[in-house]
């Protein structure tokens, strides 16, 4: 499937323009009634887009291991939601970077409506969820720390480490996730 579309409306008292096959063949050069459609770099399918999964994958990956090397995490909701919700993205962004490596492999397009609705369904749910988490555990840090005076006791410094990459990771959900709706909401 080629990015060229034809356009869609003709007047009716006007015969409608035919594609020339030969014409586009001699020069490479598209005919005169089509209109070929640009791939927004960011948008799944393209190698930035590609770029920023690896990189949600990374950051959010790195989040929930510094997390989880702390032995006290468990006991804390905030932060067991922020695992729960960093693996989510983890999973998330890895699968629609495989789907992004198949696409430029196979020379694809993913501007397919129901791809890009999924994509950006599942960039919104995973990056509200991302944000919340990190917000959660960013105010229980600021508790223990700040409040609390018990850093001495607990591991402030891997619990910052985590929810900053846990920010990251969301920072880098943010464009992916408005390049979809973009792309959705002006077909």
């Amino acid at each position: 499937m080629s990015n060229r579309s034809r356009p869609s409306v003709h007047p009716l008292d006007t015969e409608v323009p035919q594609l020339r096959e030969g014409a586009a063949a001699d020069n490479g050069d598209p005919p005169d009634d089509t209109v070929i459609m640009k791939d927004v770099q960011g948008m799944p399918g393209t190698p930035a887009g590609l770029i920023l999964r690896l990189f949600q994958f990374g950051f959010a990956a790195v989040s929930v291991a510094v997390m989880a090397a702390t032995s006290d995490f468990p006991s804390v909701t905030a932060f067991r939601y922020l695992v729960a919700a960093l693996s989510l993205q983890c999973l998330w962004s890895l699968s629609l970077a495989i789907l992004d490596i198949y696409a430029l492999l196979v020379k694809r397009c993913l501007r397919n409506a129901r791809v890009l609705g999924s994509v950006a369904i599942g960039d919104g749910i995973t990056s509200t969820l991302t944000f919340a988490a990190a917000c959660a555990s960013a105010g229980i840090t600021v508790l223990i720390g700040s409040d609390l005076n018990n850093c001495a006791e607990n591991h402030c410094t891997r619990f910052e480490t985590s929810i900053a990459m846990a920010f990251v990771s969301w920072f880098l959900v943010s464009p992916t996730f408005f390049l979809s709706f973009w792309s959705l909401a002006s077909r």
